[in-house]
């Protein structure tokens, strides 16, 4: 996402850049509607990852607690320190900074 971001930044005056966030947990995913169908997830899950996304910063991809255990083999981190979030209090984050040489050489 942020590639294609970088890619497309030309074609808008203010340039474009997108805030990412991650959470890993249980979701509820389906179609729905009767004459216009639709894709979408649903559940704690998925709200925590909107959160991260509205407490991140532009051109960055902000991590929770569990994503950064489910990826810190294959990815970099450096810590943001805790972020407060509505409904949720005080968050430990990370910012996910690049990918493990390791993984690069598997994939």
């Amino acid at each position: 996402m942020q590639r294609t971001a970088a890619d497309m930044s030309d074609e808008f005056p203010d340039g474009l850049e997108v805030r990412i966030g991650l959470h890993a947990g249980p979701a509820v995913a389906g179609v729905i509607g009767n004459k216009k169908l639709f894709y979408d997830v649903w559940g704690e899950t998925v709200n925590t990852a909107s959160r991260m996304e509205s407490h991140g910063e532009p051109g960055r991809i902000q991590v929770t607690g569990p994503a950064h255990e489910e990826l810190a083999d294959d990815y970099l981190f450096e810590p943001r320190g805790t972020v407060e979030v509505k409904g949720m209090g005080i968050v430990e984050t990370w910012w996910l900074t690049g990918r493990t040489q390791a993984s690069l050489e598997h994939a």
